[in-house]
């Protein structure tokens, strides 16, 4: 260990090494858990490598970490132990800088970088071992490169060593996924941290897509107040993302005497490095999730919570996805509170009442669950697995995003539509190190465009610009090209590393001019606009959009969108939108990043989505019929037809009366009855009586309304047709069930005075006769239908036909009830008979003296 520095001597992992290298060594892969602040990151790999012991032989070892900024620190960590320069022994290679030399025995990448290296050696010719670190966090990348290393071990190179290392992680899982591997735990020395619940004062509303309460993030600055007066020490707050870092820092300003520092993956690395570096005054670090894991931050003995995190989401009916701010799972808020106990007993502030913790999801969501995975679905395509099927992971894919990452690789020609396998295309998007869309831009650009100005563009979004640079793609282009300030720099490297990929590789060859009106292809590109709207319209093609009017436009996906009042992408007709989200209540979608194209620009981009052919449909209560030519949802050019086919007539019709029902059909008072009364029967007979009901009416619109439906071509000829007529052709015929229609549920009923009186099957519960009293005289019981099942429910009305009351038992009502109404109605009604026996008085319409001298007559 000649060289090592004191420190490493005294890690806590060192007692776990002699089991670990026995793992190795014997089935070839474990699963090393070792709590935050025991040197896994650090130690284990120069104890691996052999430059802890030079008895033991120099091995290769390549660590993979899930962000650049630890991966930097990592091998700036491990150098500074040995007492070399970062490049000597430990070097590092994250997306665009390489810092390795002659004698390096480890290197530090990112999971990205690691990914690009197996698709073009899978053997990774020379690696000895490979550590997957921090897989715990589930970051879709981790999760592949395990997967693929997993078949190389498999069927290439078992003698390739792998170990899956974190600090909290689901460590049979992980084991099964290894084949079984050994686990192996080292003991960790954190010291203990105390939880301080600090909900806000108020509630607050909870986040929704990117946007957070400023009211929580006002009381995260607050507390931070707080926990620099009641603890000593540095503050690591944590918060969701750049824009709440830098809300809550301008909140912060006038904090005298301590250092803020922002950290984040957009961060320079002066920065991050003066954080991980440690200082002699007090500060705050307000950090994303960048610095929940890996190396410690020193000085920190206090961690502020805000209790949100950002995720991946996608949205894939609209196309749209982003990053969405959510809760912070259980197992995010320990490991960010074990921050506050590295070095000494700390503090965790969290800004969320105790009796929420328990409401909280217990593990971050992996991403493969909820992420776009049309890279992902890329990668498993070129390593020669398009469904993923046979890949060893965790969680499976979900297959309706599958499917939708298909289809946009298959839009894109990066893998065959019908077999799902990775076209030469899709190879050489894959190793550009681009998500494919971003890929798709770059390489269809580049020979339109020049490879210098398409690479420019397509770094401008591999990292969304910040906000301030504006929702002009081509101004924001030039903000970054002038711009002094941290994104500026890393784009200028993107943007070479780009160019990098594509020169000298054939797809480049037509000229990059510094004349801005010059082109390819006929067409003039008219500076920077005409570039920009270009590379975002190949990036997005069903993103570009059409103005509608009011600053809305409707993008080819179906989704509409608008731009703010005053941006620059207003009164252009088309543009092509890179970056959207939708505000709460909002009805539209909202174009955060964009570009001006016209037409040519659209259809060249967004050619797949481009058809061509006869319409109709219902629109605006009639079929309507049009040879339409459409990109996407956008209309481009359309024309009435005099003459459409029967078929696609019919299916408008069929489209109406589901819109606006079968109130459509002339439906008589008869043709209501019979719709009541089969009703009525179904629902106390059922089969084979009908169920008459809209839906179930749409369900056999083939049996009731031919041949009149295919005799009908507007929503005139719907008027016309016999509802009734048509219904008839329900009824059961072949059973010869339908004869009985009349005796089962009569449409009219012969009370005792001789009247024949009309049922009502308005309710097909409880059908109503409506009668007057007198003419009930001298009847027991209450009549009954549908073969004796169903009393009738009787209105007996007044002699003016008022309702005098309602019974479903007669016999009770003649015995309890009529002397009531016998009473209030003899005095209102004394020419009308009112016996006091209604049982066996004679039933009559009539009043008493006609009833007389009808009597006398007969």
């Amino acid at each position: 260990m000649t060289g090592l520095r004191n420190e490493a001597l005294d890690l806590p992992v060192r007692d776990a090494l002699p089991a670990l290298r026995s793992a190795l060594e014997g089935p070839g892969s474990a699963v090393l858990c070792a709590p935050p602040g025991t040197g896994k990151t650090t130690l284990v790999p120069l104890d691996l490598a052999g430059l802890l012991d030079a008895s033991r032989g120099p091995r290769r070892v390549v660590v993979a970490e899930p962000r650049r900024i630890a991966a930097r620190a990592a091998a700036r960590r491990m150098a500074w132990l040995l007492g070399e320069k970062v490049g000597d022994s430990v070097g590092y290679t994250v997306r665009g800088e390489r810092v390795v030399g002659p004698r390096t025995r480890v290197e530090v990448v990112t999971t990205g970088v690691l990914l690009q290296r197996l698709q073009r050696d899978q053997e990774l010719v020379g690696v000895d071992v490979v550590i997957l670190d921090e897989c715990h966090e589930r970051h879709l990348d981790a999760d592949t490169v395990a997967a693929f290393l997993v078949d190389v071990r498999a069927a290439l190179r078992p003698e390739l060593r792998l170990v899956a290392a974190s600090a909290t992680t689901d460590a049979e899982g992980w084991a099964r996924l290894l084949g079984d591997a050994p686990v192996v735990e080292a003991v960790g020395t954190a010291h203990p941290v105390e939880v301080v619940w600090a909900p806000p004062p108020r509630t607050v509303r909870p986040p929704h897509g990117m946007r957070v309460d400023p009211a929580l993030l006002s009381h995260v600055a607050s507390v931070v107040r707080r926990a620099l007066a009641e603890r000593d020490g540095d503050v690591l707050c944590f918060l969701p993302g750049v824009g709440e870092i830098a809300r809550v820092a301008g909140q912060l300003s006038d904090l005298g005497g301590v250092e803020v520092l922002q950290v984040h993956g957009r961060a320079p690395a002066a920065v991050q490095d003066a954080a991980l570096a440690g200082s002699a005054g007090r500060r705050v670090v307000l950090a994303t999730s960048v610095a929940e894991s890996s190396l410690t931050v020193p000085g920190v003995r206090v961690v502020v919570d805000s209790g949100l995190a950002r995720e991946p989401r996608v949205d894939h009916a609209r196309g749209l996805s982003a990053l969405a701010t959510v809760r912070a799972s259980q197992a995010v808020g320990r490991q960010r509170a074990g921050r506050a106990g590295r070095e000494a007993p700390g503090a965790v502030y969290r800004c969320w009442a105790e009796a929420e913790d328990g409401r909280l999801p217990r593990f971050p969501a992996p991403e493969i669950k909820v992420a776009d995975l049309a890279a992902f679905a890329l990668q498993a395509a070129c390593w020669g697995d398009p469904d993923a099927s046979g890949l060893a992971l965790l969680d499976p894919p979900p297959g309706g995003a599958m499917a939708a990452a298909r289809e946009v690789l298959a839009a894109v020609g990066a893998v065959d539509a019908g077999t799902g396998r990775a076209t030469e295309r899709g190879t050489r998007m894959s190793r550009v190190g681009l998500h494919p869309r971003l890929a798709r831009a770059l390489l269809d650009a580049a020979p339109v465009v020049g490879a210098r100005r398409a690479a420019e563009v397509v770094a401008l979004l591999s990292e969304e610009p910040p906000r301030e640079y504006g929702d002009d793609l081509a101004a924001a282009w030039r903000t970054a090209r002038q711009g002094g300030d941290g994104y500026a720099a890393r784009w200028r490297k993107e943007a070479r590393r780009l160019a990098s990929a594509v020169e000298g590789r054939g797809r480049a060859a037509a000229p990059d001019p510094a004349d801005p009106d010059s082109g390819s292809g006929g067409r003039p590109f008219r500076g920077d606009d005409r570039v920009a709207g270009t590379v975002a319209a190949l990036a997005f093609p069903e993103r570009v959009a059409r103005a509608v009017g009011g600053g809305v436009y409707l993008m080819a996906g179906g989704t509409r969108a608008e731009v703010r009042q005053g941006s620059a992408l207003a009164g252009s007709e088309w543009v092509g939108v890179a970056v959207a989200d939708r505000p709460v209540g909002a009805g539209h979608a909202r174009v955060l990043l964009g570009g001006h194209i016209d037409e040519d620009v659209a259809r060249d981009a967004a050619a797949p989505l481009c058809s061509e052919g006869d319409e109709v449909a219902w629109s605006g209560g009639d079929v309507v019929a049009r040879h339409v030519e459409r990109l996407g949802a956008i209309e481009l050019a359309v024309r009435p037809l005099k003459e459409s086919a029967p078929r696609l007539v019919r299916e408008a019709l069929l489209a109406g009366l589901r819109e606006e029902g079968t109130g459509l059909l002339k439906w008589s008072r008869g043709a209501r009855e019979l719709r009541e009364r089969l009703a009525f029967l179904h629902r106390h007979l059922g089969a084979p009586w009908p169920d008459v009901a809209e839906g179930a009416l749409h369900a056999r619109v083939d049996e009731w309304l031919e041949p009149e439906l295919s005799r009908s071509a507007r929503r005139a000829d719907l008027g016309r047709i016999d509802a009734g007529q048509a219904l008839g052709r329900l009824l059961p015929w072949a059973t010869g069930e339908a004869t009985r229609l009349d005796a089962l549920a009569p449409e009219r009923m012969e009370v005792p005075s001789g009247s024949r009186i009309r049922i009502d099957y308005a309710d097909p519960e409880q059908p109503v006769l409506a009668v007057k009293l007198q003419e009930m005289f001298g009847l027991a019981e209450t009549p009954r239908i549908a073969d004796g099942a169903v009393p009738v429910v009787v209105h007996l009305l007044s002699p003016a036909g008022r309702p005098a009351a309602v019974t479903a038992d007669l016999a009770s009502f003649w015995r309890s009830g009529y002397r009531a109404v016998r009473a209030d109605l003899r005095g209102r009604y004394p020419k009308h008979p009112w016996p006091e026996d209604p049982a066996t008085a004679e039933p009559t319409r009539y009043t008493k003296a006609r009833q007389a001298a009808r009597g006398s007559e007969s």
